[in-house]
């Protein structure tokens, strides 16, 4: 009787084992021959562009960081109501401050910071 539940179980067992070992197989290449998968060098745009856009994500981080380091640094900070978003080099003000000396003030401050390109003041004064 045990003999009919082996040849099922042996079946399923091979059959499904054989997806694996052609997968494994078919991508194997040796110090002789180049595996016949698609490398990431074979399409120069895909790694680099994902690179490029991690790059800068990070350097717009840093900006943004510099703004605010900068905007911090000022004799008579008033900037806790500005709100900073940096992308491309390109820094955009937003929030609220009192005066439009202040306005002035922090969209100056910010176009000059190391890696800003432009600033998109959009501060709203209370006055």
């Amino acid at each position: 009787m045990a003999k009919p539940f082996v040849k099922p179980w042996a079946l399923i067992t091979c059959l499904s084992a054989l997806p694996l070992m052609v997968g494994l197989m078919g991508c194997a290449s040796d110090r002789y021959h180049q595996s016949t998968a698609p490398r990431i060098e074979d399409n120069p745009t895909a790694e680099r562009g994902h690179n490029q856009s991690t790059y800068q994500r990070i350097e717009d981080s840093r900006t943004a960081e510099r703004v605010r380091e900068a905007l911090a640094a000022g004799a008579d900070y008033k900037y806790d109501g500005v709100r900073l978003m940096a992308s491309n080099g390109v820094v955009q003000l937003s929030g609220f401050v009192n005066t439009s000396a202040q306005k002035n003030a922090a969209g100056e401050v910010a176009s000059k910071v190391v890696g800003v390109k432009d600033v998109v003041n959009s501060i709203t004064v209370k006055e």
